[in-house]
């Protein structure tokens, strides 16, 4: 009688998730099937479910594939873009994280306080300071000024540090007595052992660099030098609007993250788990 309630129970609990499941990815299929209709229909239905196979056609996507030169360049700018905010953050925020969460020297707390403040305050505050910083330091339309104050992630540095909370020392002691050298035991044999939160940070990292629109729409001026959330809003403009164009694109920016997703998926769990309890 008790498996049965269990039994039952699963399935309730398997049929909640698939009906939550449908409902968060309602505006993708909508988004899907609008991308393959003209802007006429468009704007005469808008985006919606509606399934009508003699307004679906391939039109958008031979328009970007053939066409849209601009398209590919942005396309490209943010994946350049990405790959490196994703290396770069990893290796110094597992590093910043690894510090606070290991070594007891003088003002760790305080670091870390400050970390956990300047994790609370929205972005939108600290870009105005941002942008005078990059204007002095003649960063304005480059890609490193992009990536530079997205390299030491607040948000990463706290994860870091709650997952290397949960580290074995032991494994340390006995590397100093084999004569390691700190950077040695960090780059040998702890950062493998943090593979499941560099994962699971690649791909909140990586989601976040890819869509960032406010930054690169700030300090970005050339057209050529867009990223694609940027570049894809370009083709609003008082004078037209693209949107069949705009939803077919739209569409393709998220094959990035599903590949991403698929790489790293193993870890992600594992490494969101582990990095919210240690501590």
């Amino acid at each position: 009688m008790k498996e049965k309630k269990n039994t039952s129970l699963k399935w309730i609990i398997n049929l909640s998730f698939c009906v939550i499941s449908f409902i968060a990815l309602f505006p993708l299929f909508s988004l899907l099937i609008s991308s393959f209709r003209s802007s006429k229909v468009l704007m005469r239905n808008g985006i919606s479910l509606t399934f009508d196979p003699s307004t679906l056609n391939l039109d958008n996507y031979i328009y970007i594939f053939t066409q849209a030169s601009d398209y590919w360049t942005w396309y490209g700018n943010s994946l350049m873009i990405s790959a490196i905010t994703i290396v770069l953050s990893l290796f110094f925020s597992s590093m910043v994280g690894y510090a606070l969460a290991i070594y007891d020297f003088k003002g760790r707390n305080f670091f870390f306080v400050l970390v956990l403040f300047i994790l609370m305050i929205p972005f939108e505050i600290l870009m105005l300071p941002l942008f005078q910083l990059m204007i002095s330091m003649h960063l304005i339309n480059t890609y490193t000024g992009v990536v530079l104050p997205m390299i030491v992630a607040p948000i990463a540095v706290f994860f870091f540090r709650q997952y290397a909370l949960g580290l074995p020392k032991e494994l340390m002691d006995a590397a100093r007595i084999d004569g390691s050298t700190e950077y040695g035991i960090f780059f040998k044999i702890m950062l493998p052992l943090m593979v499941p939160s560099l994962a699971a940070m690649a791909i909140l990292q990586g989601l976040g660099s890819w869509n960032n629109f406010l930054w690169p729409l700030i300090v970005l001026r050339s057209n050529d030098m867009f990223t694609l959330p940027v570049g894809l809003a370009t083709l609003l403009t008082p004078y037209g609007n693209n949107y069949d164009v705009l939803i077919a694109g739209s569409i393709m920016t998220i094959i990035p993250i599903i590949i991403l997703f698929i790489f790293f998926q193993r870890y992600f769990v594992a490494g969101l788990t582990v990095g919210g309890v240690k501590g």
